[in-house]
């Protein structure tokens, strides 16, 4: 199965974003089921991002993260109140990275490694 990581930067500041919570869910069908999640550490990942520890099967999967609270609790003023990332894991056996750059008033991801 595969592994999933990811890992926020305020790329306004160049540090990590910590405190940042996100969840990860898996399209099931035209719902979506929470699989993981948490709240960025003081390196602006999330260590154990699967709640059971486990792999990832194929599908489309979704990262959504706070960013318009971990914004306010920074004390500034955003544009995005949430940043919803959709991926598909298409490969059972690769390791999918998906960091998320955040500013202000915009943000870029893309799949790392």
């Amino acid at each position: 199965m595969s592994t999933i990581s990811t890992h926020v930067l305020d790329t306004s500041r160049g540090c990590p974003a910590e405190g940042l919570t996100l969840r990860l869910e898996r399209q099931s069908g035209d719902s979506w089921t929470e699989i993981g999640g948490g709240t960025t550490n003081d390196d602006g990942r999330v260590r154990d991002l699967l709640h059971d520890g486990g792999g990832l099967a194929l599908g489309v999967y979704r990262m959504t993260f706070e960013t318009g609270a971990w914004f306010e609790a920074n004390q500034v003023k955003g544009f995005y109140p949430v940043v919803r990332v959709v991926f598909e894991i298409q490969a059972t056996d690769e390791h999918y990275h998906v960091p998320l750059l955040i500013s202000p008033y915009g943000y870029s991801t893309y799949r790392g490694s």
